[in-house]
């Protein structure tokens, strides 16, 4: 199979283990993994004009704005220059995603279409580490010690948006802001959704379907010594 740019993104509510699933990809195929959370904390801490205006937002739980988001990522993008790469939280809106398109051709949207009560208990149980985002569920990944993040220590928080009386209202807004982004990506041909409750059991539909457009990495074994 012929080396070539690969452009893909990863699309989901929050809870839908796209995160996960974007560490496997990485780890199977060598994408650049770009995650909208990520650079944002970043910028926080190392762009005082953008990251103020970022940290404003998050701090209170809000979407940064289109016209920031879009920004920031794009810049990034160009500074990754002739990568293949993965995007993980970009484009969440329609504005978002006609910025996308009119620079860059994408091979691959995947669609993560998780039940609403499973997504609604997986939120529910999730606790974050603020500065990093390191994200634990109580109850199928916990940390080491409760309430405590495992590497550094710190206390971890259960955000705003995470709580139950919460997590209905902000999947509803997601759908509503989702919808014409899926529907464009389905007219051009490239989304492909996978639907389930468990990642583990979705992840190797995910891994078969990218195999068949990108090749794996050869992870060789180790040599036994005779």
């Amino acid at each position: 199979m012929a080396s070539k740019i690969f452009r893909a993104v990863i699309l989901g509510p929050p809870g839908s283990g796209k995160g996960t699933i974007s560490q496997r990809i990485v780890k199977s195929f060598g994408l650049k993994h770009l995650s909208t959370g990520d650079l944002l904390r970043s910028r926080v801490r190392s762009d005082p004009e953008i990251g103020l205006l970022a940290k404003q937002y998050l701090d209170r739980g809000y979407l940064v704005p289109d016209h920031v988001t879009t920004h920031l990522m794009l810049r990034e993008l160009k500074k990754m220059g002739e990568q293949s790469w993965l995007l993980d939280g970009f484009p969440r809106t329609l504005a978002q995603t006609e910025a996308l398109n009119s620079i860059y051709q994408l091979d691959l949207v995947i669609h993560l279409n998780i039940p609403f009560e499973t997504l609604k208990q997986r939120l529910s149980a999730r606790w974050v580490h603020p500065s990093s985002g390191r994200v634990y569920n109580m109850e199928f990944n916990p940390p080491h010690a409760h309430g405590i993040d495992d590497i550094t220590g710190e206390i971890l928080i259960q955000q705003d948006d995470d709580k139950p009386e919460m997590v209905a209202s902000r999947l509803r807004q997601y759908k509503d802001v989702a919808k014409p982004v899926i529907d464009l990506y389905k007219t051009k041909g490239i989304l492909h959704t996978f639907s389930g409750t468990e990642t583990d059991k979705i992840w190797p539909y995910v891994h078969a379907l990218m195999s068949g457009r990108i090749s794996p990495l050869n992870i060789e074994a180790p040599v036994r010594e005779s």
